[in-house]
């Protein structure tokens, strides 16, 4: 039980620790759902209209105990404030959203030759300074403190998982240089990639042992969801035979202060990722969740899957955000509720929507979403 009876925790969030250890519920629980239309965070909350504009964390917090959620990770109560009633507002672009320029440091980066200059100019000795500089006990501190206070807010029947800077493993720079530059550097200076995954890993190892004491001095309940997107519809966006030579023994090694601290890992699934599937089980992560159906994700078969110790994953099944809930009708919603429920492993399985939810679902749609949640909560998988 996590904070050592500090908090005395309602039905919602007990269902949540009891999935999270593994642990038959009689309910099906929910996590958070990042709805990102106003109108619809003010409507199901009950406030008035335009109150979630002027009061974002009580409308969003009130939106979360409407549905009747269970527990949350990423707490992020401001971020649909980023988005227009029509999508995101992109006057603002950034490398992988239609900048005509990447500026970095002062350099521009318009090849990949650039790329790997500016990885060895500045990116690489900034690393190398965080890691001797690195303070692990105010880590540690600050870490507790912040899930503590985010869980006071949200109250004892709404749990809420560690996530922002509890988990580090070495990523692609695509955010920074862009896709074009970074991935034919990424083609054509293997050993640079190599180089910058093995120093990212480095600094991951040094955070992750602060993350793990953390966990276990805070009494944080053991849970992470691991985010970072490498593929899409097609598959991964390079080729997986490279990523077994460079990146994962990199990312198993990063996450490995974790793992020894008893935490479960979940990946969150961005596009066609079947095939790092069995590669990240091998690593030590031990659940998925944000499946792409309608991109080749096999949800039933990775419901069967076992963790490299033999055990049942965690399994976060998300309502299709891209097809069922904007394009679907209130029907196939429920549809969509009931299969994954009927898939899902007996123990260890969590519903939300697969990802963000970006203004334009339909309200009814919404509604028998939220139904649908509220019925198994209840009712169980019976």
């Amino acid at each position: 039980m996590p904070y050592h009876g500090e908090f005395a925790w309602g039905p919602n969030a007990q269902m949540a620790i009891d999935t999270i250890e593994m642990k038959p519920t009689r309910g099906v629980p929910h996590w958070l759902l990042n709805v990102m239309e106003f109108s619809e965070l003010d409507h199901f909350s009950g406030h008035a209209p335009g109150s979630y504009e002027r009061d974002p964390e009580r409308v969003y917090l009130d939106f979360q105990k409407a549905h009747g959620g269970h527990f949350v990770d990423q707490w992020i109560p401001t971020n649909p404030l980023s988005m227009k009633a029509k999508g995101f507002d992109h006057a603002q672009r950034s490398a992988t959203t239609g900048a005509e320029d990447i500026v970095c440091d002062g350099m521009k980066i318009d090849s990949p030759e650039a790329v790997c200059e500016h990885l060895e100019r500045f990116v690489w000795p900034a690393l190398r300074k965080r890691m001797a500089t690195f303070d692990a006990d105010k880590a540690v501190a600050d870490r507790i403190a912040k899930e503590r206070e985010v869980q006071a807010f949200v109250g004892p029947n709404f749990l809420k998982v560690p996530y922002d800077g509890m988990g580090a493993f070495p990523a692609f720079r695509y955010g920074t240089y862009g896709y074009v530059n970074y991935f034919c550097a990424y083609a054509l200076y293997p050993d640079v990639m190599a180089r910058d995954f093995e120093l990212q890993a480095d600094m991951a190892v040094i955070a992750n042992r602060a993350s793990a004491r953390a966990f276990i001095e805070g009494d944080l309940p053991k849970l992470k969801r691991l985010d970072h997107d490498m593929a899409d519809s097609r598959g991964t966006l390079v080729r997986p035979e490279t990523l077994d030579r460079i990146w994962l023994p990199q990312f198993a090694r990063s996450i490995q202060p974790l793992l020894d601290a008893g935490v479960r890992l979940i990946w969150h699934c961005d596009g066609n990722l079947m095939a790092m599937v069995p590669r990240l089980i091998e690593c030590g992560v031990s659940g998925f969740q944000g499946f792409q159906y309608e991109d080749g994700m096999d949800y039933e078969k990775i419901c069967r899957m076992t963790d490299r110790e033999g055990n049942r994953l965690t399994i976060w099944g998300g309502v299709s955000v891209t097809r069922t809930l904007p394009h679907g009708t209130p029907q196939q919603v429920r549809d969509e509720i009931k299969w994954l429920v009927k898939h899902a492993p007996p123990v260890g399985f969590f519903m939300g929507g697969s990802s963000s939810i970006a203004p334009g679902v339909p309200r009814a749609n919404l509604a028998a979403l939220f139904e649908g949640f509220d019925y198994y909560a209840k009712h169980g998988r019976g």
